[in-house]
């Protein structure tokens, strides 16, 4: 909780920081992608502490012309209090690399730890999280040049409940801050996302958004735009 709380400052700082910079993200040109990234999911909801995921995603790169990963992954999340709850994450992913001497589908396994709180203010949902992230290639020891791609992430996100309004918008800003064989930390990348979902009874929940990526820190960044579709069906334990 500690960490949290002194996290708090500086996600409202953060998504200031990076709402302000969303007038000048449209940079065009030959580090510039387009990508789509494409989810089902399957959630279920034993009782009000738990919850289990099971996610099948699709990413498309190279302004959508090829397949840039595709991976399973598997989440629990457990609600502390109301506000706060802890997380886990297991990712197999099945990534194209489609550079070098040598390329074609490498297998890669990825987890998370997350810890995140959220408030409400009126309509307004006010989210905040954590993430330890850790990401390596199968079968490729350190002795082979592969270290494991560490990260701190931070995130910050809103959302607003209209009266008599299914799509409420979003908004969520979040900066990585990685780490390697113990170097010192550096932010290398930010993210900020807009979009929306569709409940739909008996059937699931519907979502779309836009996603913008870009590197920092380096003398020429990168970009990424994203487009994401994903559907998710939530089973619930119902009350006796």
């Amino acid at each position: 909780m500690e960490l949290i709380r002194k996290g708090y400052t500086a996600h409202m700082v953060l998504l200031a920081m990076l709402m302000a910079s969303t007038f000048g993200f449209s940079q065009t040109g030959d580090n510039s992608d387009l990508q789509s990234w494409n989810t089902l999911g399957l959630e279920y909801e034993p009782n009000k502490k738990w919850s289990f995921g099971l996610e099948q995603q699709l990413r498309l790169d190279e302004n959508i012309s090829e397949i840039s990963e595709y991976f399973t992954q598997l989440e629990t999340k457990y609600a502390i209090t109301k506000k706060f709850d802890i997380g886990l994450g297991l990712r197999y992913i099945r990534e194209n690399d489609n550079e070098g001497n040598v390329q074609g589908y490498e297998n890669h396994f990825r987890f998370n730890v997350d810890a995140s709180y959220k408030h409400k203010i009126n309509n307004l949902e006010l989210k905040y999280r954590l993430r330890y992230q850790n990401k390596n290639e199968l079968g490729i020891g350190t002795s082979e040049g592969d270290y494991a791609k560490q990260y701190l992430r931070l995130k910050a996100a809103v959302e607003y409940d209209f009266d008599n309004w299914k799509l409420d918008p979003k908004f969520s800003a979040e900066i990585f801050n990685r780490f390697e064989n113990e170097d010192a930390d550096q932010y290398n990348k930010y993210r900020l996302t807009f979009g929306t979902d569709y409940k739909i009874k008996n059937f699931g929940k519907l979502g779309l958004y836009y996603r913008f990526e870009e590197s920092i820190n380096v003398d020429i960044p990168e970009t990424t735009h994203i487009i994401g579709f994903n559907y998710t069906y939530t089973i619930k334990n119902k009350k006796k």
